[in-house]
């Protein structure tokens, strides 16, 4: 019987595992956590979004500059795909109103519960072997010609050398180092001339660049003390926002965001991250339109703001005649001067498109996920590294990225069953 080593209990580890198992491979399952799936878990804390509902076309162009390759992927297992192997877990889907699907019961537990019983008491084949805290080490590209390395682990009884047939490495990206993904494969990889991007932040939070007002001048960046003292934490309901980068790429979109301590995070600029990063590590800055009231015209908020006010104060006229409040209120204040504050043209305009200039992005280990890791070149369609043959990877380790909305989780699952069956072949 063939013996094979997944390294990584996430999603894509665990479908690598249930494709080789299935098969008659025996899998013995590394991780460096004491239990599975850490980060899939927390990633179902508020409801487990599985896949997206979307047509084929429009959900593989969110996986951006790697569409062509996620398609690949995604050809073998797409979105019907993952709704229907929950389904044989017994877990019964639906599509929600935003498109997005969700487990009947909303959660991840009984979701992950239901695989470890599969993957622990197969109906056919072996059982997978699970070696919980054993970090990956090392990796000895010397002691096989034909087939992958000896890996190296340090586990509760020390440090141990296992070899095998095949490996398959689902390691993760950066972010969320308490949950295991900490990116410490990119050294041992690079050592063996394995071609990988740097690990970036990718559905993450951005700090604003010093405020505009003369009042709050200072050096460095994020919102005015004043601000950030009353307004960290509340969000910015039924609003939109717009950005062109420097290469003509343009993101529009309507939702919610939250404003932070330091500058904006939440699923609306989530969505806009990869390209506000770029156009910040391109050229120090990124500066996004806000739309405080998507749903009224230029026009009609222009003629609502010069309505005469008497004797209400600028904030009570906002929110009389527009419903302009509390930190819609306070973000005109914290960004616009007094000359356009009480500029009826200006402040209309800023109404519906105020400049928000980010200058950075929150570190790593706070994102969602990365961008980054090992590029598709150094693969072969399979997923087998070619500087390491018999060595296959998967998951978010690899050199993409995707917004959240269940492309993240869809992508990990078809790559693990991608380099599972590259295994496979490997081993015909």
């Amino acid at each position: 019987m063939k013996n094979v080593l997944v390294v990584g209990a996430g999603p894509a580890g665990l479908m690598a595992a249930e494709v080789l198992s299935s098969a008659g491979v025996a899998v013995h399952l590394y991780d460096t956590m004491p239990s599975v799936g850490r980060k899939f878990l927390l990633a179902g804390k508020g409801g487990l979004n599985l896949t997206h509902s979307e047509p084929t076309g429009l959900f593989v162009s969110r996986y951006g500059k790697r569409q062509q390759e996620l398609a690949s992927l995604l050809s073998d297992f797409d979105n019907s795909a993952v709704r229907a192997w929950a389904a044989t877990l017994g877990i019964e889907t639906f599509v929600g109103t935003s498109g997005r699907v969700f487990p009947a019961d909303m959660k991840a537990a009984p979701l992950l519960r239901a695989w470890l019983q599969r993957l622990r008491h197969p109906l056919t084949g072996p059982a997978v072997q699970f070696h919980m805290r054993h970090r990956w080490t090392a990796l000895d590209a010397s002691s096989s010609v034909s087939g992958p390395a000896s890996l190296s682990f340090d586990g509760p009884q020390g440090p141990l050398k296992v070899q095998a047939d095949a490996v398959v490495l689902a390691l993760g990206g950066g972010s969320w180092k308490r949950l295991g993904s900490d990116g410490a494969w990119v050294p041992l990889l690079t050592a063996q001339r394995v071609a990988v991007a740097p690990l970036l932040p990718s559905n993450c939070g951005f700090d604003v660049g010093t405020a505009v007002r003369a009042e709050h001048a200072r050096a460095g960046r994020g919102w005015s003390q004043h601000f950030a003292s009353r307004f960290a934490g509340q969000p910015f309901k039924s609003v939109a926002i717009a950005f062109n980068n420097s290469q003509g790429t343009r993101f529009a979109r309507q939702g919610e965001f939250i404003a932070t301590a330091s500058g904006v995070e939440g699923s609306l600029i989530y969505a806009a991250s990869s390209l506000l990063r770029d156009e910040i590590m391109a050229h120090g800055s990124a500066t996004l339109a806000l739309d405080l009231l998507p749903a009224l015209s230029p026009q009609r908020v222009l003629s609502e703001v010069v309505h005469p006010r008497g004797s209400r104060t600028l904030s009570n006229h906002l929110k009389s005649r527009l419903g302009i409040e509390g930190v819609k209120t306070a973000i005109l204040y914290e960004l616009l001067g007094k000359e356009q504050l009480h500029d009826p043209v200006q402040l209309a305009a800023a109404i519906k498109a105020l400049p928000i200039t980010l200058v950075a992005t929150r570190p790593l280990d706070e994102a969602i996920s990365s961008a980054g890791g090992v590029l598709f070149e150094a693969m072969t369609e399979h997923l087998m590294l070619k500087a390491l043959p018999g060595v296959f990877c998967a998951g978010e380790m690899l050199d993409w990225e995707a917004p959240t909305g269940g492309y993240l989780l869809t992508a990990c699952l078809a790559s693990g069953r991608r380099a599972a069956r590259g295994v496979l072949a490997y081993l015909g």
